[in-house]
């Protein structure tokens, strides 16, 4: 309808123009020059206003053209204007306008939504393009690796070099389980990395978890599964060779008092055997007793535990002992009125297991001195260390401390360390070692 109505208004001046230059030229032909004149002046005038019907659908159209390309779409063009063939043009930019703005909202709502999901998620992500240089982090990448802000991986690289070089070396597509340093934490990462081409440049998108919790999880169970089934068959292996030493040892005692002076000799040696094979077959039923409790810690029973009772508690219990290779116990509290929510004779055993393990590392220091202490983090959570100035732990033992049955001291029994890891488990909380050695460790459950 548009063009139709743009060729009218064309062929009607062009009829306008072919009568004005008919008049002209009778006008011409005639002498009558002041009409041939005017004929002339309405003729310019003629051919202005036809360049001006034809240019003008022209002249909106490169207005729209230029606001597309600078994607300015807040411009309306007059639906009523004088010109009836320009209107449904102008109703025609107006509507493409309107789909591109709303267009333009729904990208901005979907960018919108994506960036508050990535902002809420617990997974750490971080995007950057060949040159190295990071386009975008999100918050769970900035709270794991306490890092505000990145703006190049060569700043990784300084901050965090472990983390560095296993990203370089993951390939898109792959997955891999990196160990990792940050600050006082201590965790394990599950990095996975993809690629992608965007307006012509390569980027690199990796993503990381903290499974550390999983994986200790995963451990726990394993050698909780181990361990009941050793201790199911140590024990019903050993118990009846201990009923039967039993059996032997009395039959034998009744024999060796009836029996001649040569045979009694030889009957006491027998009985003595048989007497050892008891107590150590005693003994392994008692060590897989322990093992087998160890494997099977109840359910918390959780009440409101007051961190200075607890410690008074364990000060009462564990000072006598201590006092005897003059090791100092040491005890505070901020706020005065912490507490907590969890299992009072739980944590009990895992304080006092921790205190045994301190008391045996100052042994030999100057002045063996142990100290707890428990606080509250900005965060809100309780953490409790228990920190000794004692001989420290290396490094290359440092990893194994929590393995079940693994102990460096004479006559432990490699437990102990484990089982506050599996109390604090059940807590929903963690236990974490620092230690210099020479200098002493830092032992600390958090809550």
């Amino acid at each position: 309808m548009t063009f139709k109505r743009l060729e009218i208004g064309i062929v009607l001046r062009l009829l306008v123009l072919l009568g004005l230059l008919y008049a002209a030229e009778r006008a011409w032909e005639h002498g009558k020059y002041a009409l041939l004149g005017l004929a002339v002046l309405l003729l310019v005038l003629a051919v202005w206003e036809l360049g001006r019907h034809v240019t003008r659908g022209n002249q909106a159209l490169a207005d729209f053209l230029v606001a597309v390309q600078y994607r300015d779409f807040s411009q309306h063009f007059n639906e009523a204007h004088p010109n009836r063939t320009l209107r449904p043009l102008h109703a025609a930019f107006n509507q493409l306008s309107a789909t591109f703005r709303q267009l333009s909202a729904e990208r901005e709502a979907q960018f919108t939504y994506l960036q508050t999901v990535l902002q809420l998620i617990d997974t750490g992500i971080i995007s950057y393009d060949a040159s190295g240089t990071v386009e975008s982090i999100n918050e769970s990448f900035k709270r794991t690796l306490e890092l505000p802000y990145l703006k190049s991986m060569a700043t990784l690289q300084k901050r965090l070099p472990v983390l560095h070089e296993a990203i370089g070396q993951l390939q898109p597509g792959a997955s891999t389980v990196v160990k990792l340093a940050v600050g006082s934490k201590t965790m394990q990462l599950l990095l996975s990395a993809t690629s992608f081409r965007l307006q012509g440049r390569e980027f690199t998108l990796v993503a990381f978890k903290n499974v550390s919790h999983a994986l200790d999880e995963t451990e726990t169970e394993a050698w909780q599964k181990l361990l009941r089934v050793m201790t199911h068959e140590i024990m019903n292996s050993v118990a009846p060779i201990a009923s039967l030493a039993d059996t032997l040892r009395r039959d034998l005692r009744r024999e060796l008092d009836a029996a001649a002076p040569p045979v009694q000799a030889l009957l006491g040696d027998v009985v003595e055997g048989i007497g050892i094979i008891q107590n150590r077959s005693e003994g392994l039923l008692r060590f897989s007793q322990v093992y087998r409790d160890f494997s099977t810690i109840s359910t918390p029973q959780l009440t409101t535990v007051y961190l200075q009772e607890l410690f008074r508690s364990i000060r009462g219990l564990m000072t006598p002992q201590l006092a005897e290779t003059s090791i100092e116990l040491l005890a505070s509290v901020e706020p005065a009125d912490l507490c907590l929510q969890a299992d009072s004779r739980l944590m009990e055993q895992v304080l006092i297991n921790l205190v045994l393990n301190a008391a045996y590392a100052v042994r030999e220091s100057p002045q063996p001195r142990i100290e707890l202490r428990a606080l509250q983090q900005e965060d809100g959570r309780v953490v409790i260390d228990v920190i000794d100035n004692g001989t420290g732990i290396t490094p290359d033992v440092l990893d194994s401390i929590f393995i079940p049955f693994f102990t460096t001291r004479r006559g432990g029994t490699g437990i102990g360390l484990s089982l506050a890891k599996q109390i604090m488990r059940l807590h929903k909380g963690s236990i974490k070692v620092q230690s210099v050695p020479g200098q002493g460790t830092d032992l600390r459950l958090e809550f």
